[in-house]
């Protein structure tokens, strides 16, 4: 066994033995200002038409800590490790030709560690930050994979006003969710994102400008501008939210081929006590080179849990959905119990081709502040040769202090 192997082993070894432990143990451990403790233990089935099943177990725990040295300024470290507990899959990382592919390889790696300093309605951050914009779609960190997407970034967040807020984040390094052992692990930029918030009374704006050049992922470099508009109006015993959002996307920087590509969101949702409807329309444009692509995004929560289109087909791709959630806030055992079912259509938005469609379920049970579970199923009924049936089923308790 390698060096770095044995050390993986011996850290998948801890990192069982911690999480496991009772959660008493945990809560002594939590009292302990500005400790981070959390940690997934997961496992995830996929069926794949054309491959061999496959059949993950996984354990994510997050240690660090944050602490305020003198007045305004406060640093944060924080160590993430994926331990494999079982060897019924590929990664990526470990390829196995043939078998489905679950997208959380072993990792142990330093996820945060910044610096801070805030004064007033100006927050400065410098280092390896977790960023996440708006709803996620162009920038996040990836949370539902276990090795969570992180960014060596300088951030300026300034509230002028209760109304009026901005960002500008300048990126060095994407810590990608394949970790430090795949070559798309980290991608090496030269990005700049800006963002401002405006809250009026017909709704809150967001205007958005990715500036994105990768060094080693050109394909990937991109300039992308963009306007988001949400509102919500209560109207008892209604809760009614409404969205729109569009942005434009060219070429910029390393790229190596010209596109002009355009993104289109629209979505109404309406709440009445426990239960929520949603209904929305996704449009990604192609250009049959390419589609319109955010590389930056937490592209599982959009376009299904099956994860078929994390790239954007060539021909660009629309998704009509709707969703309906109902939640019990006094459940017989734990706090509270939400159960939520999703369907999908997909359809090629350049020559109208037939994607197929998609259905979702979750159950998700919060036994305490600090404890979850949750179950969690998609299955993908696909209607062109390009994109295989399957369904992916998980199990997962999480922790967090």
């Amino acid at each position: 066994m390698s060096g770095a192997n044995s050390k993986r082993g011996v850290a998948a070894v801890a990192l069982a033995g911690v999480f496991l432990c009772a959660p008493g143990a945990w809560a002594q451990t939590a009292q302990v200002d500005d400790v981070i403790v959390d940690g997934r233990l997961r496992y995830e089935h996929v069926d794949q038409d054309g491959l061999t099943d496959a059949n993950a177990v996984t354990l994510r725990v997050r240690l660090g800590y944050e602490r305020e040295l003198f007045e305004h300024f406060r640093v944060l470290g924080e160590l993430e490790g994926v331990a494999l507990l079982n060897n019924d899959f590929a990664d990526t990382v470990r390829v196995r030709p043939g078998q489905a592919v679950v997208l959380d390889p072993e990792a142990l790696e330093i996820n945060r560690l910044q610096a801070q300093w805030t004064s007033g309605g100006l927050t400065a951050t410098l280092g390896r930050q977790r960023v996440i914009l708006n709803n996620a779609r162009f920038v996040g960190n990836v949370g539902f994979r276990q090795n969570e997407q992180t960014f060596d970034a300088a951030r300026i967040a300034y509230g002028a006003s209760e109304h009026l807020h901005f960002n500008y984040i300048y990126v060095d390094r994407v810590r990608r969710i394949l970790g430090d052992d795949s070559p798309n692990g980290e991608w090496r930029s030269d990005s700049h994102i800006g963002q401002v918030d405006l809250r009026t009374g017909i709704g809150e704006l967001s205007g958005y400008v990715l500036l994105l050049d990768f060094d080693n992922a050109a394909s990937q470099s991109s300039q992308t501008y963009g306007m988001r508009w949400t509102r919500t109006i209560a109207a008892d015993p209604y809760r009614l939210s409404l969205g729109a959002e569009f942005a434009a996307q060219q070429d910029y920087g390393n790229s190596p081929a010209s596109f002009d590509l355009n993104y289109y969101a629209l979505n109404v949702g309406v709440q009445r006590g426990p239960w929520r409807l949603g209904v929305g329309a996704e449009v990604l444009e192609g250009d049959g080179a390419r589609g319109f692509a955010t590389p930056l995004a937490t592209l599982h929560a959009f376009q299904g849990w099956a994860d078929v289109f994390l790239t954007t087909p060539t021909d660009g791709i629309r998704d009509l959905n709707a969703t309906v959630s109902w939640t019990d806030e006094t459940p017989p055992f734990g706090q509270a119990l939400t159960l939520t079912a999703r369907a999908h259509d997909f359809e090629a938005e350049f020559g109208g081709a037939d994607f197929g469609r998609e259905f979702d379920v979750q159950a998700q049970l919060r036994l305490n502040p600090h404890w979850t579970l949750e179950a969690k199923a998609a299955i993908y009924d696909g209607e062109d040769a390009r994109f295989a049936d399957r369904s992916r089923f998980w199990l997962s308790l999480e922790m967090t202090y």
